[in-house]
């Protein structure tokens, strides 16, 4: 196993650390768990780097990588669900297009195909990031008594700019999900 496939992987340890760190009550927890999510970000710039460089790059690594982030992502919005940030619908929404996206990715696998991600799919994938740094960060200033969450400029932040986040990740991730299904639904197709 190359290392772009290794640090891909690493990712995997780095997101149960995040739902530990997220959903834990010790001082500094919401903070820990921002800083695990941007090294995990990170990561997934390193190992994509290490891989174009390289020339290392896998069917292994092509599959991994985009699932990788799949389950990074949907720990990140099903862990934010009870604090309130994500709306659980929003969170429904993002995970059951990943794992329709998942499915068909090994539908086209059992066919000998590898789907790569496409450009529309990354795109999803950073705003989706996004939101979820957004959220973290207003936890941990919160945490760090930078500002308090009864304070107007928070509230604003939390309940005017995180649901515009929340509705243009869920538009994109659902837009993308279609879009990608429809120009591989061959795979989809039955047999003849």
């Amino acid at each position: 196993m190359n290392w772009a496939n290794r640090i891909t992987l690493s990712r995997l340890l780095l997101t149960v650390l995040f739902v530990i760190a997220l959903n834990s009550s010790w001082n500094y927890a919401r903070t820990t768990a921002l800083l695990i999510f941007l090294v995990a970000g990170l990561t997934d710039f390193i190992d994509g780097e290490i891989a174009r460089r390289y020339g290392i790059i896998t069917n292994f690594g092509k599959l991994m990588d985009p699932l990788v982030d799949k389950i990074m992502v949907a720990a990140a919005f099903i862990s934010l669900v009870p604090l309130k940030a994500v709306p659980a619908w929003a969170a429904t929404t993002v995970v059951a297009r990943d794992f329709l996206i998942t499915g068909l990715r090994l539908m086209a696998s059992a066919k000998g195909h590898v789907l790569p991600a496409e450009s529309l799919g990354k795109q999803k994938t950073s705003w989706q990031i996004v939101t979820i740094v957004f959220f973290l960060v207003l936890l941990s200033i919160v945490e760090l008594h930078y500002a308090d969450a009864t304070s107007t400029w928070w509230l604003r932040a939390w309940h005017e700019a995180g649901p515009v986040l929340v509705w243009i990740t869920v538009t994109l991730t659902i837009y993308s999900g279609l879009g990608y299904a429809w120009r591989h639904r061959e795979v989809i197709a039955p047999d003849q």
